[in-house]
């Protein structure tokens, strides 16, 4: 899919493209790619990644993996989002996720789950305009920090 206000590509990467991520625009994630867990990431095929490119730049990203319990099916959790400042405002981020959509579509997941703070704003406006995103139960969330 690209954008047609401003050439910007939304694509899948699959475990073949590690080396999309050599060229990312700041603040698309929230540390520098590293070799080691891209790997890892890559090579599990329930972990996904979407990104936006501008040529060969990473300007946005969507990510999230699939998993099933035994006693239910495919459900997707997207664990992130980010759009460099840049690019922000530009439907970026709407594009990445309708593409995370489209996947759990294809894959048959019932269910689509992901979490913001309360206070981010712009974020929940995003999810609240995609189609069928609703906001569910407020929820506890409980961390362990190493």
């Amino acid at each position: 899919m690209t954008l047609a206000t401003n050439r910007i590509e939304i694509r899948l990467l699959g475990a073949d493209d590690a080396s999309v991520l050599d060229r990312v625009a700041d603040e698309v994630f929230d540390h520098a790619i590293d070799p080691r867990w891209s790997a890892e990431f890559f090579a599990d095929p329930r972990h996904h990644l979407v990104v936006a490119l501008d040529g060969d730049l990473v300007v946005g990203m969507a990510t999230g993996f699939h998993y099933v319990h035994p006693d239910k099916p495919p459900q997707l959790w997207i664990n992130e989002v980010g759009v460099s400042p840049a690019w922000r405002r530009r439907g970026v981020a709407t594009a990445l996720l309708e593409r995370v959509l489209e996947l759990a579509d294809e894959l048959e997941c019932t269910d689509v789950w992901l979490l913001t703070e309360r206070e981010n704003l712009p974020a929940r406006a995003l999810y609240e305009s995609m189609s069928g995103m609703k906001e569910g139960e407020a929820v506890v969330l409980f961390e362990r920090d190493r």
